[in-house]
């Protein structure tokens, strides 16, 4: 689950993490009733749960309560990659000195939440890992110890000089991994954290993501989300029982078993082609499952073409052929299908979707290829 930055900024505050005031808005005369009239710089932020906002003109910065109204008025309604702007928070902006990143995260190769901290602030820290990965500082966190004192500022002084600074960074550092730990959450970044010229330690941008598995014991994060439709297909595919992720390409996947799933996907990008979601119908034999799995696949429009991919062990060929046929009899569609069948039960599913008049293949490779060319038609 992920969370605005200004809720991020919330929770940051919460728990005793500097940040600058701001407040939210989510219309033009919201703005106007929100911000002070006086000439303070702010910046106006359009509030999505994607990023590169500012390349795509949705940061900008404003001079007055005047330029706050204007810049508002701008980005409010733009598509951001693919997603609207409903919201903006408007925030002082602050002198910049020094800028930094610090974040957390769980690391499957330490086995432990790791901290990483660069002095490369302000830009995208997957294109310094890419550029200049000896740039980022990265500390495994014991959990039965959690990030002691000492740690946190040995962190800082390979970020700043100034004793009082080093303090206020291994403060801040601490204080983010209890906001970690307690808030069960899988990313928590501070992209700038900043040093202003009268030598203040700011995180003036945050972003934060939760575990779904554990929202059950954090109500008062469950609270704070919102939705986007992708996600809600998502939420309602794994009420069926099914695991859903959607993607950008144009190839739908329909596989059981998460290991097929990914090596499905990979045959797609092997051939140039681009699969548009991950989709696993799990072990069972339920041909329901197959309807519901159809209905998500076919409700993405981005959707040009369906690779289904079934090695059946407990899931049973011919209970999956049955559902295919269930969901193409009720769902209206003229998107291409390629099916793969092999395993428990693959003569008698075969010979199910054979008579229903839908084309089969017998290599994973082959449907690959077959899906990508009649995903080109479309």
């Amino acid at each position: 689950m992920k969370i605005h930055e200004y809720q991020a900024r919330n929770l940051f505050r919460k728990y005793g993490i500097p940040v600058p005031d701001g407040v939210v808005c989510h219309t033009v005369e919201e703005v106007k009733e929100k911000v002070p009239n006086d000439d303070k710089l702010r910046v106006v932020k359009a509030q999505v749960h994607v990023g590169g906002r500012g390349k795509a003109g949705g940061v900008k910065l404003a001079r007055s309560k005047e330029e706050a109204i204007e810049k508002a008025g701008q980005i409010l309604g733009m598509d951001i990659k693919g997603l609207t702007v409903e919201k903006v928070l408007v925030a002082e902006a602050v002198d910049i000195e020094k800028e930094f990143y610090v974040g957390l995260i769980n690391d499957r190769n330490s086995k432990s939440v790791t901290l990483m901290a660069s002095a490369e602030g302000g830009v995208e820290i997957e294109e310094v890992a890419k550029t200049n990965p000896e740039k980022i500082i990265k500390l495994p966190i014991d959990p039965t110890m959690g990030l002691m004192d000492w740690q946190a500022r040995k962190i800082a002084l390979q970020l700043v000089n100034d004793p009082a600074q080093i303090r206020q960074v291994a403060t801040i550092l601490v204080k983010l991994y209890k906001l970690y730990v307690e808030s069960d959450a899988s990313l928590a970044e501070i992209n700038p954290l900043v040093v202003t010229p009268d030598k203040r330690v700011l995180a003036i941008d945050g972003k934060m993501n939760f575990d779904d598995n554990a929202l059950f014991r954090q109500p008062d994060v469950l609270a704070m989300r919102e939705v986007t439709p992708d996600e809600q297909k998502e939420i309602d595919a794994n009420e069926k029982g099914l695991s859903y992720i959607k993607l950008d390409g144009n190839i739908g996947c329909m596989v059981n078993g998460a290991g097929l799933a990914m090596a499905t996907m990979d045959m797609i990008k092997l051939y140039g082609g681009e699969p548009a979601n991950f989709l696993d119908i799990g072990g069972s034999s339920n041909p329901q499952k197959v309807v519901d799995a159809m209905n998500i696949l076919l409700s993405d429009t981005n959707v040009k073409a369906v690779m289904i991919n079934i090695f059946g062990g407990i899931t049973r060929c011919d209970d999956v052929a049955r559902g295919l046929v269930a969901a193409l009899t009720t769902i209206q569609t003229d998107i291409p299908i390629v099916i793969r069948l092999s395993g428990t039960n693959a003569k008698e599913g075969l010979a199910i979707i054979k008579e229903f008049g839908l084309p089969t293949v017998s290599t994973m490779s082959e449907a690959a290829k077959k899906a990508i060319e009649l995903s080109k038609k479309k």
